[in-house]
């Protein structure tokens, strides 16, 4: 067991500590990204006056980036290299952020989407390079504990960017709530929007500054090209051998409906929240506050839970953990949907703790023995992401509706990712029960 722990970022003589952290500083980066955008769903609809679903093409725009630039990164890699990948994905991350201000300066909502699509086409580059590079830094048994470490820092990031969030946006926007906001003329509704808005751009331009920072720090490093040889690029014989392979398959379809469930309940609980604490009496503006609160404890919990499950992929078989973690979600999403009151909110925080484990197992489980092929895997598991786009307007869709049969449709709404965690649950039942009959045949 010591031996392993000495290897999980050594292959042989090579180290691989500094490149570790400096590409494990990026999954902080696009962590940081994913959750200072995830309230902007409630914030974009109180700005512009907009519903749910309106709101939620933030989510669209954002997640499908990944989706439009994965299959090009993963031709761009192969290409070139990790290295320039992960440039490449800085860069665009950079221009993203800083196209918010002229987006801000017209005014409109539209804009801010085309920020966002550019934003996260440097994010699908940064993931494409990132995970199969941190694979690759060092020997195929420590790979999935390698990958399941450098996510942890991902939520860092995520709590990071849920913070800023909080204290520089949603506290500092105009106290006016959505009831009152529908009442204002034209020109007091620009001028609370202007102001708005504002308030809203300052951290992306302060992460594009950052972004750029790192991209000049990366390019003055030496970084090891590890499994990084062969720049020759089949990319229909590479598909076709790649989708032969059952557990990468299915992996593909699993973390659509992971990263799904994960956005869904990371979004939604800002909606979720503001409902339960105004029955409670609270005013909007205070209840979204409340709900971002709650929704950083939940990423809290998520980063606490990632070291952990880190530490138990030592001792159990990773399609059994991730098993038992996505039956346990499914419990929590169950109460979230029947409990009217604080006990529900309780059971969305603790969904984040039996999610810490799923994106990077699912990644590692589907990668396994793929060798230079990862690059394209990584790619189809990237494109995957596409979940996140896809989903959470039609839970949105279903919130807009307020109440179905007198039930909350905020509640109901949750019976989305409920489904998701059933299909994580059996990817992870399968994989163990491979496990299990390979060790048989042994």
């Amino acid at each position: 067991m010591e031996s392993k722990s000495k290897s999980i970022l050594k292959d042989g003589n090579i180290s691989y500590i500094v490149p570790f952290i400096l590409i494990t500083t990026c999954f902080a980066l696009w962590g940081f990204a994913n959750d200072i955008t995830n309230p902007m769903v409630k914030a974009f609809s109180k700005i512009f006056r907009m519903s749910v679903t309106e709101g939620a093409l933030v989510q669209v725009a954002f997640y499908g980036g990944y989706f439009a630039m994965a299959f090009p990164a993963a031709i761009f890699i192969r290409r070139y290299s990790y290295k320039a990948g992960v440039m490449l994905g800085l860069g665009l991350y950079a221009l993203g952020a800083f196209l918010f201000y002229p987006a801000m300066m017209t005014g409109s909502y539209y804009p801010f989407l085309l920020a966002y699509l550019i934003l996260t086409c440097g994010l699908s580059f940064l993931e494409t390079s990132s995970n199969p590079y941190i694979l690759s830094m060092g020997s195929e048994a420590t790979a999935t504990r390698r990958l399941n470490l450098a996510q942890s820092f991902n939520p860092m990031g995520s709590l990071l960017g849920m913070y800023v969030a909080m204290i520089f946006i949603q506290n500092r926007l105009h106290p006016l709530d959505t009831a009152q906001r529908a009442e204002l003329n034209q020109a007091e509704f620009e001028a609370i929007r202007d102001a708005d808005l504002q308030t809203l751009i300052a951290p992306y331009l302060l992460i594009g500054l950052v972004t750029l920072l790192m991209l000049v720090v990366i390019r003055m490093t030496k970084m090891p090209k590890n499994k990084d040889m062969s720049h020759k690029i089949d990319f229909i014989p590479t598909l076709k051998r790649i989708f032969t392979r059952k557990h990468y398959r299915e992996g593909v379809v699993t973390q659509f409906f992971y990263v799904g469930a994960q956005i869904m309940c990371w979004t939604f609980i800002i909606q979720y929240g503001t409902h339960l604490f105004m029955t409670m009496g609270m005013g909007e503006q205070e209840a979204e506050v409340l709900s971002q609160k709650y929704n950083i404890i939940a990423m809290t919990l998520f980063c606490i839970s990632r070291f952990i499950c880190t530490f138990l992929l030592r001792y159990l078989n990773p399609g059994n953990l991730l098993k038992i973690l996505a039956v346990a979600a499914f419990c929590f999403t169950a109460g979230v949907i029947f409990l009217q009151n604080i006990w529900g909110m309780y059971c969305l925080v603790g969904v984040s703790a039996c999610m810490s484990l799923m994106f990077p197992t699912i990644y590692g489980i589907a990668l396994e023995g793929l060798g230079d092929d990862a690059k394209f895997g990584a790619a189809g598991l990237i494109m995957a992401i596409l979940g996140g786009s896809v989903l959470p307007p039609v839970q949105a869709g279903i919130i807009d509706m307020k109440s179905v049969c007198g039930f909350p449709a905020v509640n109901l709404s949750f019976v989305l990712p409920l489904i998701c965690f059933v299909i994580v649950a059996i990817y992870g039942q399968r994989t163990y029960s491979r496990f299990k009959q390979s060790r048989v045949t042994e």
